[in-house]
C-alpha cells in the first residue's frame, strides 16, 4: 500500500515559480501532454463526501495508457493510490463501465516534472484552466497525511513565488462535459 500526499498551488506567475525553482535546484523535464478521463463509482453523486471512496482515472502519456485509484483519506489531496500499465485503454475503460463506475470528466494537460529530495514537482498547464504547481510525496505511512502536506506547503512557503494554495484535484476544477440541451428527443442546434 502506499499513500500519495500533496499539496497543489494555482501559479499567477509561471515564469517567476520558474526561476525560483531553478534557483532551489529543481530541473524540470521537457513538456508531456497528459489526458485523462476520470471516473466515479455510480453510486457516488457530485458534492458527496470524497474521503473513503475509490476513484479511478485513466491517462495517456506518449502513447502509454496507466490506470490509477485513489482513495482519499485525510482530504482529496491525501490517498491510498495504486497505479499500472494497461495493455488496452478502450478494453479498461469498458471495465470500469461494467465495475460500476462511470465517467465524469476529461483532464488534459502540459506537465513538467523535477525532484529534489524525496519531492516530485509537477508544473502543469491545464486546458481551460490555468498553471498550477503540484508537489508530491509517495508514503507507506497513512496516519499523518494532513502533516507531511503541511511540511509540503512549509517547503512551498519557502519558494517565494506568486502562488495560491488550493485543496481541490483538476477533476473538481474542470467542469463536466455539457450534454447539449434536448427537447423532446431533438437536439437543440442554437
Amino acid at each position: 500500500m502506499s499513500g500519495e500526499v500533496e499539496v497543489k498551488y494555482r501559479v499567477s506567475g509561471l515564469d517567476a515559480l520558474l526561476a525560483a525553482l531553478d534557483r532551489r535546484g529543481v530541473a524540470l523535464s521537457p513538456q508531456v501532454r497528459q489526458e485523462d478521463q476520470a471516473y466515479a463509482p455510480a453510486s457516488w453523486v457530485d458534492g458527496q463526501p470524497r474521503s473513503g471512496v475509490t476513484f479511478a482515472r485513466l491517462r495517456v502519456q506518449n502513447g502509454v495508457c496507466l490506470f490509477t485509484t485513489k482513495t482519499p483519506v485525510d482530504n482529496v489531496l491525501a490517498c491510498l493510490e495504486y497505479e499500472t500499465v494497461v495493455a488496452d485503454r478502450e478494453q479498461m475503460h469498458q471495465a470500469l463501465l461494467a465495475m460500476g463506475y462511470r465517467t465524469t470528466v476529461q483532464v488534459a494537460k502540459t506537465r513538467r516534472v523535477g525532484r529534489i529530495d524525496d519531492y516530485a514537482l509537477c508544473v502543469d498547464q491545464v486546458d481551460g484552466v490555468g498553471a498550477f504547481l503540484e508537489v508530491e510525496l509517495m508514503t507507506t505511512a497513512t496516519d499523518d497525511m494532513a502533516g507531511v502536506q503541511a511540511q509540503l506547503a512549509h517547503w512551498v512557503s519557502g519558494l517565494g513565488a506568486p502562488l495560491e494554495r488550493i485543496g481541490t484535484t483538476y477533476d473538481q476544477l474542470v467542469p463536466p462535459a455539457r450534454v447539449p440541451p434536448t427537447q423532446a428527443g431533438i437536439v437543440s442546434t442554437v
